[in-house]
Parts: C-alpha cells; sequence; structure tokens
C-alpha cells in the first residue's frame, strides 16, 4: 500500500503557473508508477500526466505545458503546470501502483484525496 498527500493546489488567472505535490509514503516513488488525473464537475476522470521507470506520458491537451517529475530524496511526485487554461480547471488526483497503466485510473489501486485547482480569466 502506498498512501497519498496532494498539496499545492490554489487559483490562479488564465496563463499563470502552478505546481502541485504528491508526497507519497509507505514505498519509494524510485519504484512505483505514478500519474496524475483530474476532474472537472460534470465531467469524467481523465488522465492527465504519468512516469514509471523511463516512461513518461502526457495527455494531449496538456502536451508543452505541464510537466511531471519525481523527487526520489522527497518522495514526492510534482506536477508543473503553466499556461494554464480555465479547461484545467479541475479536482486533481494523484495515482500510484507498481505497474504503469497509462490512463486507465481503474487499475491504479492507490489514490490522494485531491487537489483543488482553478484557472480564473
Amino acid at each position: 500500500q502506498v498512501q497519498l498527500v496532494e498539496s499545492g493546489g490554489g487559483s490562479v488567472q488564465v496563463g499563470g503557473s502552478l505546481r502541485i505535490s504528491c508526497a507519497a509514503s509507505g514505498k519509494s516513488v524510485s519504484t512505483i508508477c505514478m500519474a496524475w488525473f483530474r476532474q472537472a464537475p460534470g465531467k469524467e476522470r481523465e488522465g492527465v500526466a504519468m512516469i514509471g521507470g523511463n516512461l513518461v506520458l502526457y495527455a494531449d491537451s496538456v502536451k508543452g505545458r505541464f510537466t511531471i517529475s519525481k523527487d526520489d530524496a522527497q518522495n514526492t511526485l510534482y506536477l508543473q503546470m503553466n499556461s494554464l487554461k480555465s479547461a484545467d480547471t479541475a479536482m486533481y488526483y494523484c495515482a500510484a501502483d507498481l505497474y504503469c497503466y497509462g490512463f486507465v485510473s481503474e487499475h491504479y489501486n492507490n489514490w490522494g484525496q485531491g487537489t483543488q485547482v482553478t484557472v480564473s480569466p
């Protein structure tokens, strides 16, 4: 089991930047696959970015704007979000599992509680 705690969400204007974090405990982030998902009101949860071993994936909607990274020493996952758009407004969730499942959320067994990101005009 991996315990995940997100932080860093908040309100930002269109075009701004924000970095959200996911502190992990129970396993080293260097040994597991981790991903960011998001869910906006009335919409399904969607994958944003994933990192595991040498594999990094991004949703088309965030490519070139978001960067996922891990800090092994801090045992923390990050998502740097630049050039934010109103469409990025959502609750952002951190997920982890021993294997990488891309953006298939049903296969990830460990989830954080989420952190809200709101992008306003």
